[in-house]
């Protein structure tokens, strides 16, 4: 189906129910291409959030949820992945809107949420627990259970899918949830809890609350009655959450920033790690976690490196997600856009050589939207504020190496640790780096394929815990032992 103009009127889920905030101050959701307020939203009170946190608990203790077999929630999530699919244009079409990503990012995004479901669904019914060989007359088994009432906060970047990564595993393992979408990105996440509604989930099990980040998000990560709090977005906000969560010592999943390498050997395919170069950087308009932001070319290549990556950039279509021609789709606001013009100015006074790219873009049909030229930089230094702080945008340095020793120094310079990438024809070379590599996700000969069955998370300031694959649904769970007595008499430790 195709999205008409109307403004939408979001509205929270809670306790099975859709309510309005009684906060008269609402938040105006645009269309980043074009400006055009495509939604209302609520900002919830603390009040109201911590309504949603109660509900959850007492679905929680009342065991609606969690007392249901592995089979009968995943039959719950298989209908989810179903509904998406259902949905799966009009999904699409309002994620490119709001977020301002071009339709194939988006396309992707709805079809690995639908995979997400149907993957965290198998993995339930899947044997799982432990037992071992103590001594005698006991026996030890190690069972997985629901943490409880999950505080989850999802970023504007990938909105929908990253809802889904924490939905999904949480949903999985029997916990009940409260979760804030960004304020920037909270339409398609509201169309989420439309399916989840449908599918019949029972009531207060999950709980969408729209609202700041200062007052929502600081409620879930405060809340004693919150049992663990998954969060994605920045370092700095990272660091307020772990913080704020102190309180009563909860579990805490955090996936934060990175600044990612890219290293190129003079042994690459060169027309491979050219528009793998691109596409790690351009990819999402640079404003991905795990993006290739630092591009490492050996020496020997470098000049033709630069030349081609350069030439090609030049030619990238920037233009609004739903045209067809677009390959780069715009910032997601105006304040994004500016930090990310800021950066360029920065690293235009820092010295940095402005390769291609650096402005707005305003012609025609882009005038009113937040459009950025895919950008590089060149004769960079490592302690450019371009090179160690992550930008969010389309923009990468290129810097230059001599050999492996000194690349592999050059990559982890840098307090993120969250992805990278190798790129030569030499594959023992290749795996010597990347093992040297300190950060959490990495390629060879490849940039930015995820998939729902293995981990996503990184090292260093790039966060702890992970999303997706058996790791994921951990970070949903505790652990715990229990020791059976086969042999039931006194010790006689007293006698």
């Amino acid at each position: 189906m195709v999205v008409g103009t109307k403004v939408m009127e979001l509205k929270n889920y809670i306790n099975g129910e859709w309510t309005t905030s009684s906060n008269k101050d609402v938040n105006k959701v645009i269309n980043p291409a074009n400006q055009e307020v495509i939604a209302i939203a609520p900002r919830s009170t603390k009040e109201e959030t911590e309504e949603a946190i109660k509900i959850a608990r007492d679905a929680f203790e009342s065991g609606v949820w969690s007392d249901l077999t592995a089979h009968e929630r995943a039959a719950y999530l298989y209908k989810i992945a179903d509904k998406i699919e259902e949905r799966f244009d009009e999904l699409v079409e309002l994620e490119s809107k709001n977020n301002g990503k071009i339709r194939a990012e988006a396309e992707f995004d709805i079809g690995d949420a639908a995979a997400c479901f149907r993957y965290y669904a198998g993995l339930i019914t899947a044997p799982s627990g432990e037992t071992y060989n103590v001594p005698e007359p006991m026996q030890t088994m190690v069972v997985r259970e629901p943490v409880g009432v999950t505080g989850l906060i999802v970023p504007w970047n990938l909105p929908f899918l990253m809802a889904v990564w924490k939905i999904a595993p949480a949903l999985a393992a029997g916990n009940t949830l409260v979760l804030k979408p960004a304020e920037l990105t909270p339409i398609t996440t509201m169309i989420l809890f439309e399916i989840i509604d449908e599918v019949g989930i029972p009531k207060g099990v999950a709980n969408l609350v729209m609202g700041k980040g200062s007052v929502v998000g600081r409620t879930l990560a405060e809340s004693d009655e919150i049992d663990a709090i998954s969060f994605t977005g920045s370092t700095e906000v990272g660091k307020e959450i772990m913080r704020a969560a102190a309180g009563n010592v909860k579990k805490i999943s955090l996936e934060l920033g990175g600044k990612s390498p890219n290293i190129i050997f003079a042994d690459s395919d060169l027309d491979v790690a050219v528009d793998y170069a691109l596409f790690g950087i351009f990819f999402g308009a640079g404003q991905v976690c795990s993006a290739g932001s630092r591009i490492l070319v050996e020496e020997d290549i470098y000049d033709e490196f630069v030349e081609r990556v350069v030439e090609k950039a030049k030619k990238i279509k920037v233009g609004p997600g739903l045209d067809p021609s677009s390959q780069v789709g715009a910032m997601v606001s105006e304040e994004q856009m500016n930090t990310v013009l800021n950066y360029i100015d920065i690293g235009i006074k820092e010295g940095a050589t402005l390769l291609c790219g650096g402005k707005r873009l305003t012609d025609g049909e882009l005038k009113n939207g937040f459009f950025i030229e895919p950008t590089f930089f060149a004769d960079v230094t490592s302690d450019m504020r371009i090179v160690q702080e992550e930008i969010f945008g389309p923009v990468a340095v290129i810097q230059k190496f001599k050999g492996e020793e000194e690349v592999i120094r050059m990559a982890n310079d840098t307090d993120y640790g969250l992805a990278g990438a190798v790129f030569s024809k030499d594959g023992a070379k290749a795996l010597r780096v990347i093992k040297k590599l300190r950060a959490g996700i990495t390629w060879i000969n490849a940039y930015h394929p995820t998939y729902n069955e293995v981990p996503w998370g990184g090292h260093k300031q790039s966060g702890i815990g992970h999303s997706l694959g058996v790791y994921g649904l951990d970070d949903f769970q505790n652990v715990k032992q229990i020791n059976i007595n086969l042999q039931v008499e006194p010790t006689g430790w007293f006698d």
